[in-house]
């Protein structure tokens, strides 16, 4: 099955070569990749790659620009961090219609990893929750893909998490 996702990058100072960057990653077997280079020091790789499974192609994807470029830094997986219009697009719905149902549904719709004048969701707890109620024809191969990046995401998340923190507020997140 062919699967659709995002690979961002903060590049190390001694990869300022974007050109030699690029075709490294050619070479490496990103070519189903569409490589952004815009803002400095920093690379986006937007893949269309064939896998077993939405996790096995991510980790494909991971191990090639790894390969590739061993000193890059993965900043973030996608799709994963999502605003209501972003899962919108992906429901086929519209901004307004996403808004009106976590309003409705303020006990049961999925908490934002992060809240404020742009809150921020996990792409994949919100097409659960729509999958959920039904009527939403999410595809799966986008679902899969969603669920694989938010595992990444916090995986890399929880590396930060000094042990003895870890220990100490592991019980009062449940």
């Amino acid at each position: 099955m062919e699967y659709v996702f995002t690979l961002k990058y903060r590049l190390a100072p001694e990869d300022a070569d974007l050109d030699a960057i690029v075709e490294r990653l050619g070479e490496a077997g990103c070519d189903d990749a569409t490589i952004g280079i815009g803002q400095p020091g920093r690379i986006a790789l937007v893949f269309t790659r064939e896998g077993p499974s939405a996790f096995g192609a991510l980790i494909s994807g991971l191990e090639d620009v790894k390969r590739a470029v061993p000193t890059a830094s993965l900043v973030e997986a996608g799709p994963d961090f999502v605003g209501l219009t972003d899962v919108a697009d992906v429901a086929g719905v519209s901004r307004q219609n996403m808004r009106k149902l976590m309003l409705s549904h303020p006990t049961d719709f999925p908490a934002p990893v992060h809240e404020g004048s742009a809150s921020v969701w996990h792409l994949s707890d919100l097409l659960d929750w729509l999958v959920t109620r039904g009527g939403y024809d999410i595809a799966p191969d986008v679902f899969d893909v969603a669920k694989s990046a938010k595992q990444i995401n916090l995986v890399k998340a929880a590396r930060q998490i000094e042990p003895r923190v870890n220990r100490q507020i592991e019980r009062l997140v449940a």
